[in-house]
């Protein structure tokens, strides 16, 4: 892990594409912008969690057999 320390109006880069800096930090909340390309997906950790834990009840509740699919969703001949 690198660890660095920014003051507000810093930023670091992150390859070529990716800034983050320090917008504000106050009452021990530190305010962070990120600027990224679009195809870069950017979460906070807590949404980022969930996500992944959602994703993996779904695949859990997914029928083994999918043949049951082929009724909704008919092959066309």
């Amino acid at each position: 892990m690198l660890i660095l320390s920014r003051k507000v109006g810093e930023a670091i880069i992150i390859a070529d594409n990716i800034k983050i800096r320090v917008l504000e930090n106050k009452g021990g909340l530190v305010k962070l912008g990120i600027e990224a390309p679009d195809k870069v997906i950017v979460h906070r950790e807590e949404i980022y969690q969930r996500i992944v834990e959602e994703n993996k009840r779904a695949a859990m509740d997914s029928p083994e057999d999918l043949s049951i699919l082929s009724a909704v969703f008919p092959l066309e001949k």
